[in-house]
């Protein structure tokens, strides 16, 4: 019995919002973001919006409102502002929105990135799950924890988790 999931259409492209949470990062800066942006360009999947956003919790909930109703928009991947620092408000700010959660996401993302970096891990409050019929991942501003969720997590997950969105 094999334990790998359903194969999906390869062939749908997903709609996809990028969100930087940094008080200092700019678009020149933005590694995080510009690998978020890569990795999706390179699996045949649409960036619609990117933008780099201040780490304040109304502004977060303001961007994420403003994306919620954008036909171009499937999933929003927010990075940034996921740790326990006083600015750190991100989960914060998407936590209080979301209708559904994945608990799996942050689950398996903390016990990957255990695997990579030990009990440090355990400050992280990567989340993901559902808004208004969008997707949304929260991650950590760190570029290895991006490339961590986007090959380990997203990028297998995507397409199916917004078909589920979409067409069920």
């Amino acid at each position: 019995m094999s334990h790998l999931p359903h194969s999906d259409k390869a062939e749908i492209t997903i709609n996809c919002a990028i969100i930087t949470v940094s008080d200092t990062r700019t678009i020149e800066t933005d590694k995080s973001g510009q690998l978020i942006f890569k990795f999706l360009e390179d699996a045949n999947h649409q960036v619609t919006s990117y933008k780099i956003i201040k780490d304040e919790p109304a502004e977060i909930e303001v961007e994420i409102n403003k994306l919620k109703e954008r036909v171009d928009v499937d999933a929003i991947i927010l990075n940034g502002g996921t740790g326990i620092a006083p600015r750190d408000t991100t989960y914060d700010a998407i936590e209080k929105l979301l209708e559904k959660t994945l608990p799996g996401f942050g689950e398996i993302f903390r016990f990957l990135s255990y695997q990579e970096i030990g009990s440090r891990a355990i400050a992280s409050r990567a989340v993901a799950g559902v808004y208004q019929g969008k997707l949304i991942f929260s991650l950590p501003g760190s570029s290895n924890a991006v490339v961590l969720a986007m090959v380990k997590l997203i990028l297998p997950e995507l397409v199916h988790l917004v078909g589920q969105l979409k067409f069920t």
